[in-house]
């Protein structure tokens, strides 16, 4: 594993575009909250440490990871962002069905960023224990979230 005990939320905040005049959206799975909490956190407080303002992050939360896809569409449809951070987290159980919630979010998320000119950031964790999901959600790993929030700032910069 390349990344082992490393933390790849470090940023050089001045090699980031300042995310002042920018919009996010955030769409946040209610499955695993404890762990799509964090990773939303993470991603918040990324956005605003690189100067987004707080009332220029729109949160909507949905049931699970699967709907993601139709979460951030809507919010692409109905409001003015500069990119969007679909959260989530899916782990591993005893059936497939990890794997197809797994692969239809991906692909989801990859068919809007195809469909629209605002760029969606998928932040899916898809892990196979509850302490992986934790270590790349504010642990040793650091938080998805932040690097997300990062992802989106760089993106919206990119469409702009």
């Amino acid at each position: 594993m390349a990344t082992e005990n490393k933390n790849l939320s470090i940023y050089d905040k001045s090699k980031i575009p300042n995310a002042k005049s920018l919009r996010f959206g955030i769409v946040v799975s209610e499955w695993n909250e404890a762990i799509t909490e964090a990773l939303y956190k993470g991603a918040f407080d990324a956005l605003v440490d690189c100067g987004a303002q707080q009332e220029n992050i729109i949160r909507w939360s949905v049931p699970g990871s699967f709907e993601l896809t139709f979460g951030a569409k809507k919010m692409l449809t109905t409001e003015e962002v500069d990119a969007v951070i679909a959260i989530g987290s899916v782990i591993r159980g005893e059936t497939s069905h990890f794997d197809f919630v797994c692969s239809a979010t991906a692909q989801g998320i990859k068919d809007l960023n195809v469909a629209y000119d605002v760029p969606v950031i998928f932040c899916v964790l898809t892990d196979d224990t509850l302490q992986q999901a934790e270590d790349r959600s504010g642990g040793k790993h650091g938080n998805k979230g932040t690097e997300a929030a990062i992802a989106a700032i760089q993106m919206a910069v990119l469409g702009n």
